[in-house]
């Protein structure tokens, strides 16, 4: 049995439809990553398989356990970091670790045990006594993180557990899901930071509330980007996309930043069709180089196919 299998999981407010019969089965040990925008449904999914949320249709086991028949044994079998800090900012450091341990019945020498280990994956030792709400954010959620996992959980979710974190500690913070992931527990983790999905196994990503694609990140790549990117450096990159979006060569224009992502049929053509877009435009270009797509560059496709379809963007 696979630690979570999702089938036609729905969930309503009203008239408004938040999470639209998506299904996905979760492997042992993976780090699977749920992708999307704020407002996508993510976190009301997380919400749903935690049993914290009651579903509208469809199923769900987590554990083995039915997320809406039996909603105290899925709490019991997972850890779970959500989006909003989950520490209490006025206990200190270890206050906070005792507190969660005794929360998850474990017992004294369990408790010192996994205490030492919380404040040397979070690296706050010497810091016991430090108030929380003093720590930084990356700092708060190496701890949080650890709390989650104090009752060693063979399922992990983690809810968009990287918002607010410098570039640095994010990286760190990575790596303890990865140490996670090497220990066997499965992870699930929500995140609208499109590089962070290269860390995943798998990856679902979603738009309103439905499944627009799922694979691996190397799958999701060569299925959706099939024509080469180029990448241009230029002025004016505002100006620029306008002249060569509606032309019949580019076959999907994006802005990155200062620079714009062109896809085309054929390289070399494409390279000469943008030094003369731009150069009619008497727009200066600086470089044109060809690069490998990214995640960020099968969103954006893909939501833009959604959005000629009538989806939302």
């Amino acid at each position: 049995m696979n630690p979570i299998e999702v089938e036609g999981l729905t969930k309503r407010f009203g008239s408004f439809t938040a999470v639209d019969r998506i299904s996905f089965t979760v492997k042992p040990g993976e780090i699977f990553g749920f992708l999307g925008a704020n407002g996508a449904g993510k976190s009301t999914t997380i919400r749903m398989l935690c049993g914290l949320l009651t579903p509208s249709g469809g199923t769900a086991r987590v554990g083995g356990f039915d997320i809406d028949r039996e909603p105290g044994k899925v709490k019991e079998s997972i850890g779970y970091m959500s989006q909003r800090f989950s520490l209490y900012d006025d206990l200190t450091v270890e206050e906070n670790i005792e507190f969660f341990g005794r929360v998850y019945g474990l017992s004294e020498t369990a408790l010192r045990e996994r205490k030492a280990w919380v404040l040397d994956i979070a690296d706050l030792h010497g810091r016991e006594t430090s108030i929380t709400r003093t720590l930084s954010g990356g700092w708060k959620q190496r701890l949080a993180l650890g709390c989650a996992v104090l009752h060693r959980p063979r399922i992990v979710f983690l809810d968009e557990p990287t918002s607010g974190v410098d570039p640095v500690m994010r990286r760190r913070f990575w790596e303890l899901i990865n140490d996670l992931s090497d220990e066997g527990v499965t992870v699930l983790v929500t995140t609208h930071f499109l590089e962070e999905a290269e860390y995943c196994n798998d990856i679902i990503l979603i738009n309103a509330g439905r499944i627009i694609a799922a694979g691996s990140p190397k799958e999701l790549k060569t299925e959706h980007i099939r024509h080469p990117i180029l990448e241009v450096q230029c002025e004016d990159v505002v100006e620029a996309m306008e002249r060569i979006a509606p032309q019949p060569w580019a076959v999907e224009t994006s802005v990155f930043g200062t620079y714009l992502h062109v896809n085309v049929e054929d390289e070399a053509a494409g390279r000469e069709r943008i030094r003369e877009t731009l150069s009619a435009a008497g727009i200066e270009l600086h470089a044109v180089d060809r690069i490998a797509p990214s995640l960020e560059d099968v969103f954006i496709y893909l939501l833009d196919r959604e959005a000629e379809k009538g989806g939302k963007r």
